[in-house]
């Protein structure tokens, strides 16, 4: 009994040390959403944002930010004029519509300058919104160079196919749907292909 017991404290002892280092961690995924719906009685457009989720390695500090730039005043008048863009959080929902594209883990240095290149975009200097030229796909593009990624051509129109091109650019960043298996009676997420994007 003593011995199974201390091979338990062992295995858990084990499992924490080899775990614990990979609890805080951020990673950040890039997302599409394919619009062309009526929610609310709102029209959803075709969209791309990304998604920080995990914690701080520095702090511990949780992490749990989106963001995606969009006119501040939509509408016809964007075909043909310039407007003022910002940087909006998606809600829970839209969020959970979305398609992910590509997912990294980042280091705290690269999480921080990613949200202060999203702050850039916020100012009077960053906001200026073009629907053709200068749109949500401008914005996750940047913010991906910023996290270390290579990018599809732009300007684009289309946000999947935009961040389709984007994952076949960067394979190892590109999304896996994942799976649940039991090691030593413990539930770990898994990629299904074997491979779950990581970049510190």
């Amino acid at each position: 009994m003593f011995n199974r017991l201390r091979r338990a404290v062992w295995l858990g002892l084990t499992l924490a040390l080899i775990a614990g280092p990979a609890l805080a961690e951020v990673v950040l995924t890039f997302y599409a959403h394919p619009g062309a719906r009526v929610r609310d009685g709102y029209l959803l457009f075709p969209h791309a944002y990304v998604h920080a989720t995990g914690s701080l390695d520095d702090t511990g500090d949780p992490v749990d930010w989106a963001a995606g730039f969009t006119a501040r005043s939509p509408g016809p008048q964007l075909l043909f004029t310039r407007g003022v863009g910002v940087v909006a959080y998606p809600d829970a929902r839209y969020i959970g519509e979305g398609k992910p594209y590509l997912r990294l883990t980042v280091s705290d240095a690269a999480y921080r300058a990613v949200r202060a290149r999203s702050d850039w975009w916020a100012s009077p200097e960053g906001s200026v919104y073009d629907l053709r030229r200068r749109n949500c796909i401008s914005f996750v593009a940047d913010l991906a160079r910023v996290a270390g990624l290579q990018t599809a051509a732009e300007p684009s129109m289309k946000p999947g196919t935009f961040l389709e091109a984007t994952a076949a650019l960067n394979p190892a960043a590109a999304w896996r749907e994942l799976e649940e298996i039991q090691v030593a009676g413990a539930t770990v997420t898994e990629p299904a292909a074997g491979l779950l994007p990581a970049g510190r």
